[in-house]
């Protein structure tokens, strides 16, 4: 682990490795193409966050700590998977005059912070079943499904410059498919398979279960107004001509605790430990 000394000195040099990480946190870019703002930017963050690495490693918490080999060797795999090609991680280490022991070096230290946060957040009170079902209760617009529909369509194209294709021709067209729809309704696959314009033609015209406004509004109204295997009659979007078909109806309703509680346990234990971390970095920057 870094001993004082060396955590005062990398306090106060800009550290290559913040750089390069926030630089693609904040703006998905290598330091080198940041612009001016951009790059002040992300030096008040890294200079921020050294200040605060600085205490942390000099803390007492930090001497009962330790980070691996291993465990570096794994942040270096991390941060090189997060480049298009090696070759393009090794460039920009050396664009930032950064070597990849240097980088092991940094991201012993990163590391490091990670490991005491953990361990003062470590003994964070066990999250009871008591608290996820208040959660649930207390949140439950966050486990509302809304109704969700299963539709099919046949789109038929309006094009006045191409032949056959006008709008009254398109539009007998969409009434001749209907009224063979309607007198055969299990055929409605097949004829969007023929006669469908839209590239859904090729899965029967299935466009999948959607919720309400995900359709062109025209299209939407007379779908959420349809019982199940209903055919609705010609609507009009700005694609063209449709006939739809209401597969399946999911009602609104609300998750069920049993699916979700491992899910509310996680958030309300990764909320306290966060609010143990911020805690514990306050009393540790006012500490004398």
């Amino acid at each position: 682990m870094p001993d004082a000394t060396t955590s005062q000195a990398v306090a106060h040099a800009p550290s290559r490795y913040l750089t390069i990480k926030h630089a693609q946190a904040l703006f998905q870019q290598a330091p080198d193409a940041l612009s001016d703002a951009q790059r002040a930017r992300v030096d008040e963050v890294v200079a921020r966050q050294l200040a605060i690495e600085q205490r942390v490693l000099m803390s007492d918490e930090a001497r009962r700590v330790a980070v691996s080999s291993d465990m570096v060797d794994a942040g270096v795999t991390e941060v090189m998977s997060r480049f298009e090609s090696e070759a393009d991680f090794v460039c920009t280490l050396a664009k930032q005059g950064l070597t990849q022991a240097a980088l092991r070096e940094e991201l012993t230290r990163d590391m490091t912070v990670e490991a005491v946060l953990d361990a003062v957040s470590a003994n964070v009170p066990p999250v009871s079943k008591q608290d996820v079902e208040i959660f649930y209760r207390l949140h439950a617009d966050r486990f509302h499904t809304p109704e969700r529909r299963t539709v099919r369509h046949i789109l038929i194209t309006i094009n006045d410059d191409l032949a056959g294709s006008g709008r009254v021709a398109a539009r007998a067209r969409i009434d001749q498919i209907r009224a063979q729809c309607a007198r055969d309704p299990e055929q409605f696959a097949k004829q969007a398979l023929r006669h469908s314009e839209c590239p859904t033609a090729m899965q029967g015209g299935l466009l999948g279960p959607v919720t309400r406004g995900q359709l062109f509004p025209a299209l939407d109204a007379a779908l959420f107004s349809m019982a199940t295997g209903e055919l609705s009659g010609v609507l009009e979007s700005p694609m063209g001509f449709h006939i739809l078909c209401c597969d399946h109806i999911r009602p609104a309703g609300r998750v069920p605790l049993a699916k979700v509680r491992d899910k509310i346990r996680m958030q309300i234990l990764s909320t306290r430990r966060a609010h143990y971390q911020r805690e514990w970095l306050r009393s540790l920057i006012t500490r004398k």
